[in-house]
């Protein structure tokens, strides 16, 4: 059994497309930036509206800022056209039920998303949001996307907190609205 068992087709989705858009970035990890792209294309929580416009542009001027080029810059300077190397891919990419999520029985810190068109890691970072994710409701219960941004909020030094802050998102009413926080006795 995979850790998806554990997902609602939301969540499944939300992942994947996380791990696509790595993919479609040319990296070779799943970080948890990605994650929080996924969750803007389709936010679970009303009152709060992040574009996907605005996190990309984010996400795309820290990377620079950190001098780290994409994969995909890297690959067109050896004349490797990724968009081609895809297009010739035979499988249909974004079907859920080619992917699996697992953890290593060897590593069990090491969590993979395999699918169709290759192996992603998630760095420390994103499977903390899985963890914090399926770990919320207790292991009877499914994870959400809101579970996920939950996940997304429990790391306050992450990428996606500062990405949010920049943004302008209170995160203390998002994090009240998922009933994230604890009241005090």
């Amino acid at each position: 059994m995979t850790m998806f068992a554990r997902f609602t087709p939301e969540a499944r989705r939300t992942t994947i497309r996380a791990g696509l858009l790595a993919l479609d970035e040319g990296r070779t990890t799943l970080d948890e930036d990605l994650f929080l792209l996924a969750l803007a294309e389709s936010w679970p929580v009303a009152g709060f509206t992040v574009t996907p416009e605005a996190v990309r542009t984010e996400i795309g001027e820290r990377r620079a800022a950190e001098g780290r080029a994409g994969d995909r810059e890297l690959l067109a300077t050896l004349g490797i056209d990724l968009d081609e190397i895809r297009r010739r891919i035979p499988v249909r990419r974004d079907d859920p039920l080619a992917w699996r999520l697992r953890r290593s029985r060897v590593r069990p810190l090491n969590v993979v998303l395999v699918g169709p068109v290759g192996d992603l890691p998630l760095t420390g970072r994103a499977r903390k949001v899985v963890e914090v994710a399926m770990n919320r409701r207790g292991s009877g219960s499914r994870v959400t996307d809101e579970d996920l941004l939950r996940g997304l909020l429990a790391d306050g030094s992450n990428a996606s907190v500062s990405i949010l802050r920049h943004l302008g998102v209170d995160l203390l009413p998002l994090a009240r609205s998922l009933n994230f926080l604890r009241r005090s006795a």
